[in-house]
Parts: structure tokens; sequence; C-alpha cells
């Protein structure tokens, strides 16, 4: 799949369920390296998809979290 988005990177937060899985889902499938993150993270998001999405634990509440995030 040809993508004008292909090579970027995104993050999407809150992407463990609902409309954040969702859009990590589509980028994903575009040829974005997609950083998930959640509180808590659903297995099913990590690698069923046909982009390279990577699940990261983070509580955006946290900014020793959200600053470890970034550095990875």
């Amino acid at each position: 799949m040809s993508s004008e988005l292909n090579g970027k990177i995104a993050l999407v937060t809150g992407a463990s369920r609902g409309v954040g899985r969702g859009i990590a889902s589509v980028l994903a499938e575009a040829g974005v390296t997609v950083y998930v993150t959640g509180r808590t993270l659903d297995n099913h998001v990590v690698g069923k998809h046909g982009g390279k999405i990577i699940a990261v634990r983070c509580d955006h509440t946290m900014d020793v979290e959200v600053e470890a995030l970034f550095e990875q």
C-alpha cells in the first residue's frame, strides 16, 4: 500500500480500546509506525494490524511517564 504517511511516526493515546484503537489501526495500515499508549494495554492492539504498532504503558497524568515515552 502506497501512502504519503508511509514512514511517519504517530502517537495515539488511549489506544487500548474504542476510538483510539481504531485510529491506531488505520494509521498502521497506512504505513505509519504508531506508538499506542494507555494506562492498561490490551495485547490485541499489538501486532494485529498491517503496520507497526508499539504499545507503551503510560499514564499521561504522570509527567515522568510521559517524559520516558518521548525519550523512547
